[in-house]
């Protein structure tokens, strides 16, 4: 089974190009090696990651803030 490689600008399904050996996406038409897939895909993670926290800090201050 293949899995589905979602694009990390738009999550348009992308699609592997054996001849250029990178990923395209079939909506925005982005273009990326493996390796800057990968890349990408953990620096979007990282940035999910950070933001999550960030929201957690906001909130435990304000609840603090309440007590």
């Amino acid at each position: 089974m293949v899995a589905t490689v979602k694009c990390p600008e738009c999550g348009g399904e992308m699609k592997f190009d054996r001849q250029a050996y990178r990923y395209i996406c079939r909506s925005c038409g982005l273009t990326l090696t493996r390796e800057e897939l990968n890349a990408m895909m953990s620096r979007r993670r990282e940035e999910a990651r950070d933001e999550r926290e960030a929201s957690r800090r906001e909130y435990l201050k304000w609840w603090l803030s309440k007590k």
